[in-house]
């Protein structure tokens, strides 16, 4: 059943939909712990409840539902990791026409499916929608099926990072950028 592709929904997250975000953040992180941790994310230190909570609370956390059930999520917000500064982007515009995505999570049980690509194609169709100029992203570089993935659907590597995180084992991250035509 891993080829079968799905209707996919993106929206807006809800409050009374916390407790299902922290179970697929926990679902995820205890499927790369049994598995090989592309990401470097770890259970209880990201992403968390309190991650879906502020999102929540932004109004920056999207879902993405199939038959009724939450099977992704991801945040979209204007405010980009300081390290971004250090790039040369494709497009030099503020902040406020760009949308920068974070903790972009599909359930592990639904992989295979679409799913990833699909939450791409609604996210540009947003920030289409938004007059948004750009989507931009960093990713770790060892995470490969997220890499091949963002390259699939056009996003043009930009440059390799730090983001600080090198305390806890990840030290560089490539940068993506997607132009959005309006």
């Amino acid at each position: 059943m891993r080829n079968k592709k799905m209707n996919v929904t993106l929206r807006l997250g809800k409050k009374t939909e916390i407790h299902q975000l922290e179970k697929l953040y926990d679902d995820v992180n205890e499927y790369l712990e049994a598995n090989i941790n592309y990401p470097g994310w770890k259970k209880g230190i990201y992403p968390t409840r309190e991650d879906a909570e502020n999102g929540i609370e932004e109004g920056t956390l999207y879902v993405a539902e199939a038959a009724g059930e939450i099977v992704g999520s991801l945040i979209l917000r204007h405010k980009p990791e300081p390290a971004y500064a250090s790039a040369t982007w494709q497009t030099d515009v503020e902040y406020e026409k760009i949308l920068v995505i974070y903790t972009f999570v599909v359930d592990p049980k639904k992989q295979g499916q679409g799913i990833g690509r699909k939450m791409l194609e609604q996210i540009e169709e947003l920030a289409k929608n938004l007059r948004m100029r750009a989507l931009r992203l960093d990713v770790y570089e060892k995470n490969t099926p997220a890499i091949h993935l963002y390259q699939k659907c056009g996003f043009q590597y930009i440059g390799t990072v730090s983001l600080g995180l090198e305390e806890i084992g990840l030290n560089w991250f490539q940068l993506y950028e997607k132009l959005v035509e309006v």
